[in-house]
């Protein structure tokens, strides 16, 4: 989820005007069920400590300054993705609009962060994912009104890796819009997939812990 360079150099407040490939087949399963089970003891424990360890870090900001956290919470992950292992998680199911909980991702982070020096606050952080229609979506909310959000294609890989191109970038107030370049490719690993979350690791080592949002954003 790569999606936040541009706004480092962008004032951005939501309540002011604005002045001025073919298409290819997975050849994996695709299917309406969760392919991770979260019925066995162990993966409900393993979830439930990696969401106990990162529910105080807020969505990563509390663990930039502290390794020792961060590599208990990538143990964390490292024991999700072992549960993970031999399921597939590029199918339907990877379908969903999915709320960040945390990331390792600085520039996100910069962001969240950041954002009231912009006059504004961060809200949700998303991404939107459409398996059929091979389209991914990065998302930061700026409430009430206030979005950025960075439009992708993607291309399934393998049983867990989706590969993505950037199409391009919005940057939306109440009243207006402002077009940003395409600026990038890459891919992501979702390593362990259920009915409640998604952990997944990516092309620059970041690390992600996502939920299905109890809502479908939509442009």
């Amino acid at each position: 989820m790569a999606t936040a360079l541009l706004l480092h150099h962008i004032p951005f407040n939501p309540q002011s005007p604005n002045p001025n490939p073919n298409s290819l087949k997975s050849h994996y399963p695709r299917s309406s069920t969760i392919t991770c089970s979260t019925t066995t003891s162990e993966a409900l424990s393993a979830k439930r400590h990696l969401l106990n360890l990162i529910s105080d870090q807020e969505r990563g900001l509390k663990t930039l300054n502290n390794p020792s956290k961060r590599s208990e919470i990538v143990e964390a992950i490292d024991a999700m993705a072992v549960l993970g292992q031999d399921t597939v998680t590029t199918g339907d199911s990877l379908s969903a609009t999915w709320r960040l909980l945390w990331t390792t991702e600085k520039e996100q982070l910069f962001i969240i962060e950041k954002a009231p020096l912009f006059g504004t606050q961060a809200g949700d952080v998303l991404q939107v994912i459409d398996v059929e229609k091979r389209v991914l979506n990065n998302v930061i909310t700026f409430p009430p009104s206030g979005v950025f959000f960075v439009r992708s294609t993607i291309e399934i890989a393998s049983s867990k890796r989706v590969n993505f191109r950037f199409t391009s970038a919005v940057l939306r107030g109440k009243d207006w819009e402002f077009p940003l370049p395409p600026f990038g490719q890459g891919w992501f690993e979702s390593v362990y997939l259920d009915d409640d979350i998604r952990v997944v690791k990516d092309i620059r080592g970041d690390y992600l812990v996502v939920d299905r949002a109890p809502y479908a954003w939509k442009e």
